[in-house]
């Protein structure tokens, strides 16, 4: 009698799989990030999530053991230097600032290095990883999901504008609870935040981040992603409700208030039309001109048409944020000009009065710290001007190695790259938006990589071939 061993053979030379692989796949911590995003915001750790996720990404690169740069990664590398340099300055006096500010300033200032080394894995794990291993078309269907998830909750939020829940964060973070601190901003799970500049309180969408500007500063980056996945799926359900989307996407985008997002998609819309005309693809674009021109007159004869035209006749912060960026210019190029101060600085009063200050009556009254209202001026701050004009390299590199380039990713990439160029001035962007940004352009690098690797094994071949071929004619 024989009997066969029915155990599967198990090859010492390949991994064992955990149930994470074997459920979502190679990719599972940026599937888990992407797809599981509403779950991470119910719970309260969505701000978060990008971080944790960035570590098993980064687990993942070290056991494959072999990483793929992209192009500039040594001006990247020279700019992150730069940035932890930082340090030294951290209780060097600014002008015009609070002086002090002791160890703690320590904490934001490692907080800012964590999110820069978070995008840094963003950049490099597409390239890292092989096309069969994490398709490129892949992540931009995870990143559609999370935009349509934030368009559905712009949505409701405008129908619920006061719903919100204790998430399990803030049970288990002590100090959560308290209104109006950080912490529960950042793990309180709400639809929108109301304001006020207009005359009236106006709810504006925030979920499933933290605040309304870091929603239209999320959602303008995901929206190239949702069209090239959503229109182009081999789901007909996905292409047949794709413009639906599109237009309710427009309800929450007029209620955002979101002067920046609003720019930010008139931008990608004419970049879009001059990739298309460039590309020879003329019946797309003039779909997408008739959809532009019928969008426009859906709203203009809408009840919205009054909220954009009064948001646009209500500045509100323009002179804000111009006093806050002026000031952010000469306090660098007076005090520290090459290191910068290496985080934000408390200004003395307000910029009418050092003895001003908010209070319950005025809260826009206190002057913001110097560093925020738009990334670029952080940058400037905490890096000085030589550490933004390494950063700005690093992306005008991206842009001028892909602009030309004419397959989606590079496309995407580079829209990417115009909207946050934008976005730069206006959002505060390191979180989740740099961490889009920074897939967009790992994605693009591994798709130039792989056509020029293409090409030089193609003329490899030929030159190969050729020595055989002749020697066959003769």
């Amino acid at each position: 009698m024989t009997f066969v061993d029915s155990r599967p053979v198990v090859r010492l030379d390949e991994p064992r799989t955990s149930w994470l692989v074997r459920r979502l796949g190679p990719a599972w911590p940026l599937k888990a990030l992407l797809l599981g995003f509403p779950l991470w915001w119910a719970l309260g750790v969505a701000s978060f999530a990008f971080m944790t996720a960035a570590v098993a990404m980064a687990v993942q690169m070290y056991r494959r053991g072999s990483i793929r740069v992209p192009a500039a990664f040594g001006v990247w590398l020279l700019f992150l230097l730069w940035m932890v340099a930082g340090v030294f300055v951290l209780w060097a006096h600014a002008p015009g600032t609070i002086d002090g500010g002791g160890p703690i300033r320590i904490i934001p200032f490692l907080f800012r290095v964590m999110w820069y080394l978070a995008i840094t894995v963003a950049l490099l794990y597409p390239l890292s990883m092989s096309s069969r291993i994490l398709p490129a078309m892949d992540v931009a269907r995870w990143l559609a999901a999370l935009f349509v998830f934030s368009v559905m909750a712009g949505v409701v939020g405008l129908v619920l504008p006061h719903f919100q829940f204790t998430s399990l964060a803030e049970l288990v973070v002590p100090g959560a609870r308290a209104h109006g601190t950080f912490l529960h901003t950042m793990l309180h799970p709400a639809l929108t935040t109301s304001s006020d500049f207009l005359g009236y309180s106006q709810p504006r969408p925030k979920a499933p981040f933290a605040y309304p500007n870091a929603w239209g500063n999320n959602v303008g980056l995901l929206l190239p992603f949702f069209v090239a996945a959503w229109f182009k799926s081999n789901k007909t359900w996905q292409r047949t409700s794709a413009p639906l989307v599109l237009g309710l996407f427009l309800l929450p985008v007029t209620y955002s208030l979101n002067r920046g997002l609003w720019l930010g998609i008139l931008l990608l819309a004419v970049y879009a039309a001059v990739a298309l005309a460039r590309a020879g693809r003329l019946a797309a674009l003039w779909t997408l001109m008739v959809v532009a021109i019928m969008a426009t007159a859906i709203l203009i004869a809408s009840p919205v048409w009054s909220t954009i035209m009064l948001r646009i006749e209500t500045p509100h912060s323009n002179a804000r944020r111009g006093t806050v960026a002026q000031v952010v210019i000469d306090t660098t190029w007076q005090g520290s000009p090459w290191l910068g101060y290496g985080t934000t600085r408390k200004v003395t009063g307000n910029f009418a009065s050092i003895a001003g200050t908010g209070s319950t009556a005025c809260h826009q009254c206190s002057a913001p710290p110097l560093g925020t209202q738009g990334f670029l001026w952080r940058l400037i701050l905490t890096t000085g001007f030589v550490g933004t004009a390494l950063f700005g390299v690093f992306m005008a590199v991206q842009w001028l190695m892909h602009f030309r380039r004419r397959d989606v990713f590079s496309v995407l990439g580079c829209m990417c790259l115009v909207s946050s160029a934008l976005f730069f001035f206006v959002y505060d962007s390191l979180d989740s938006p740099m961490f889009i940004l920074m897939l967009g352009i790992g994605l693009m690098n591994r798709e130039r990589l792989q056509d020029e690797a293409f090409k030089s094994d193609s003329v490899k071949l030929d030159a190969s071939a050729g020595p055989r071929l002749t020697g066959l004619a003769r």
